[in-house]
């Protein structure tokens, strides 16, 4: 586990620190699922469903996930930061709700290879879990300060076929 300290911002990897991590963090080919504006330092495929964002893809994610499937693209990492509550999904997205999350990572392990990490950015600990065939290797804790509440960053690897 790790701790960092890190002012809030709306887009999660606008942050020094919290972008440094997650290209550390990230091997091969990395699928942004949700993207925002900052261009991370590695081999990124970007989605986002703001088309005033630059990404290769601007669809709803769990659109983009089906889609990327049925072009059997498959990843090294897949990042995960949507807006953590459906008030920051209506806010950030313009009005448009965000997918299920849980049908998104339902779906994940055909995009990803074998031993691939997925890195989920919200409010816990638990994303895609061992049900899905993943094992924790890494949790941050983001502090933003004062009364906001912290982020938190689960790494987990890919172990096996659901």
């Amino acid at each position: 586990m790790e701790y960092m300290k890190s002012p809030i911002n709306k887009y999660t990897f606008q942050s020094k620190k919290i972008r440094r991590w997650v290209e550390q963090n990230s091997k091969g080919t990395v699928l942004n699922l949700f993207a925002g504006k900052t261009l991370l330092q590695c081999d990124e495929i970007r989605n986002d469903a703001d088309k005033n964002v630059s990404a290769d893809y601007h669809m709803d994610a769990f659109e983009c996930v089906k889609l990327l499937i049925k072009q059997k693209k498959v990843f090294n990492t897949i990042l995960l930061d949507p807006p953590y509550s459906y008030r920051k999904s209506m806010e950030f997205y313009q009005g448009h709700k965000v997918s299920s999350f849980n049908k998104i990572k339902d779906l994940l392990f055909f995009l990803l290879e074998q031993n691939g990490y997925v890195i989920t950015f919200g409010y816990h600990s638990v994303s895609m879990g061992k049900r899905r065939c993943f094992e924790v290797e890494k949790i941050l804790l983001i502090s933003h300060g004062g009364a906001i509440h912290d982020t938190i960053a689960t790494k987990e690897r890919y172990i096996g076929i659901v």
